[in-house]
């Protein structure tokens, strides 16, 4: 069996995967990084969704690299694409003109932004990028993740590679149950963590739903009807318990209140096409047709869930389905598929919108849905410092500004804790948060001394997950622990001699700083 040794390998070449490369690599150390896709970035451009971020943006609220990245979108669509003169000159184009986001992009406009960043440490000979390529196995002896070994799921190739520091950045937490890693899966019970928002008992099968996102654009007066998809008259009589209707319909529930409210497609500037719309036909004038990206409650796969529901999976043994880790998840994963072209049919049919159609070009597949499913909520590690709801909502901290500060921050975030309906048959959980931190010590298991978790699978809740799992943040999570990992590389000292000293953690918070990661919020009134 060919062998290989790295200073850190990466598992998962999503959105904290790719920012935990750039990391280590700016730190002149060697990296191993896989993705089970052809596409890395993970929820910013194979999962297709677009990045879901805080109101200052613009400002702070992110790493350097993330905002480059940001930039760096920008200038693509200036240089690359036929944008009107006003547009191209914006310094805040916002080029899908969505309003889920600032930054509503093509996700394959994503990727190759995302290439061009990691080119130089690829090109150094730094970063080793294999695509298609998944773990199998690991071996894990006492509190010391040894090696991992990886598979090319188009070749059937095998390496064992052998790493001072892994980072878990897989979308599912893939290296926790194969390593021994303690983690938590779902709920936590209001008797573990305090939590308002908790459930009465723990609940492993309480996770959020997932979704396959698409891309689609609409044709005005075109008939561009599919063949009826498999499962449609399933899914098309499927109402949940707690919802006001069929799933396939326009009428949901807010969110916050849970009241029922009742969505416009394509009218108006609220409608849910202009939410997560990525192409503006107004910016171009060339007659392109508008696109968005169907990432809706309609589309919300909660029916079960995929995560441990089959045997952990032995080497060499592997799906093709992304995040598949065998028959059960596999097949309610190509459910969660089959529910996102049924929306698509119902749109057309009953809707009445037949001039809708899928966008493959945009997405990089054959048949217009993303590369992988959207995951919200990953298996997430036993932590030295838990995230709870009491630290970050906003009703837990009447007359404050921001939450809790944490003395160990390593970053920062701002979103609603936004839960979508899970597969416990549970509706929304949705309350503002404060702007947060993220202390270094949801970052250190609470045993394992070289594996960190590099996206959602940091120390945080069933609850706190919902604000911890957006883009910048997941980027933020990756990145400060693949400095973490490279500094302590470096340095000799292991994660929780870092955490446990103060001195110590002073000088990493040094580093990430001058490394451009922002540790805490600033003292505006505007906040």
């Amino acid at each position: 069996m060919r062998e290989k040794s790295c200073d850190v390998l990466i598992v998962g070449g999503g959105t904290g995967g790719c920012a935990a490369a750039m990391a280590v690599c700016s730190m002149g150390l060697s990296a191993v990084m896989t993705e089970e896709t052809d596409w890395v970035g993970g929820q910013l451009t194979a999962q297709a969704v677009p990045p879901d971020e805080s109101p200052w943006i613009e400002q702070f609220g992110c790493t350097r690299r993330y905002r480059a990245y940001r930039e760096g979108v920008r200038q693509f669509y200036r240089e690359h694409t036929p944008l009107l003169p006003p547009y191209r000159q914006d310094p805040r184009l916002n080029p899908g003109g969505g309003f889920v986001s600032r930054i509503c992009h093509e996700p394959r406009i994503g990727w190759l932004v995302l290439n061009a960043m990691l080119h130089e440490p690829i090109s150094r000979g730094l970063l080793d990028l294999r695509l298609r390529t998944v773990p199998l196995a690991a071996d894990a002896q006492g509190d010391e993740v040894r090696s991992v070994l990886i598979g090319n799921l188009d070749t059937g190739d095998q390496l064992l590679v052998h790493a001072r520091y892994v980072i878990d950045a897989s979308e599912m937490g893939d290296l926790l149950p194969m390593t021994g890693t303690e983690h938590v899966v779902g709920a936590e019970s209001r008797r573990e963590t305090g939590e308002p928002n908790a459930t009465d008992e723990a609940n492993p099968g309480d996770v959020q739903g997932i979704t396959w996102c698409f891309a689609m654009a609409h044709d005005a007066g075109s008939d561009r009807t599919i063949d009826k998809p498999e499962g449609y008259d399933r899914w098309r009589a499927f109402q949940p318990e707690f919802w006001p209707g069929p799933l396939l319909g326009l009428k949901d529930v807010a969110p916050q209140t849970l009241e029922p409210r009742q969505h416009r497609l394509l009218e108006g500037e609220w409608s849910l096409f202009r939410y997560r719309q990525i192409v503006d036909p107004e910016k171009y004038g060339d007659g392109r047709h508008p696109v968005t990206i169907v990432n809706w409650p309609m589309n919300d796969y909660f029916a079960e869930t995929i995560t441990d529901v089959d045997p952990l999976r032995n080497p060499g043994v592997r799906s093709t389905t992304p995040y598949a880790d065998g028959p059960v998840s596999a097949a309610r994963i190509q459910e969660a598929k089959q529910l996102s072209r049924c929306v698509l049919y119902w749109l057309q049919t009953e809707e009445g919108y037949p001039g809708l159609y899928m966008r493959p070009d945009v997405v990089g597949t054959e048949d217009g849905l993303a590369k992988a499913a959207y995951i919200r909520e990953s298996r997430r590690i036993k932590a030295r410092f838990t995230v709870l709801e009491q630290h970050v909502a906003a009703y837990t901290n009447p007359g404050r500004d921001r939450a809790e500060e944490f003395a160990d921050s390593v970053g920062v975030g701002a979103y609603r804790i936004d839960l979508h309906p899970s597969t416990s048959g549970r509706n929304y959980v949705d309350t503002s948060s404060l702007p947060f931190q993220i202390p270094l010590g949801s970052l250190i298991p609470v045993r394992v001394r070289n594996l960190l978790p590099g996206c959602k699978n940091l120390g945080v809740t069933h609850i706190t997950n919902g604000c911890y799992r957006l883009h910048p943040v997941e980027w933020n999570v990756g990145e400060s622990a693949g400095l973490l990992a490279a500094s302590c590389v470096a340095s000799g000292l292991e994660p929780a001699e870092v955490w446990e000293s103060e001195p110590r953690t002073r000088e990493f918070q040094e580093l990430v700083r001058k490394q451009g990661v922002e540790t805490e919020w600033p003292r505006l009134h505007a906040l």
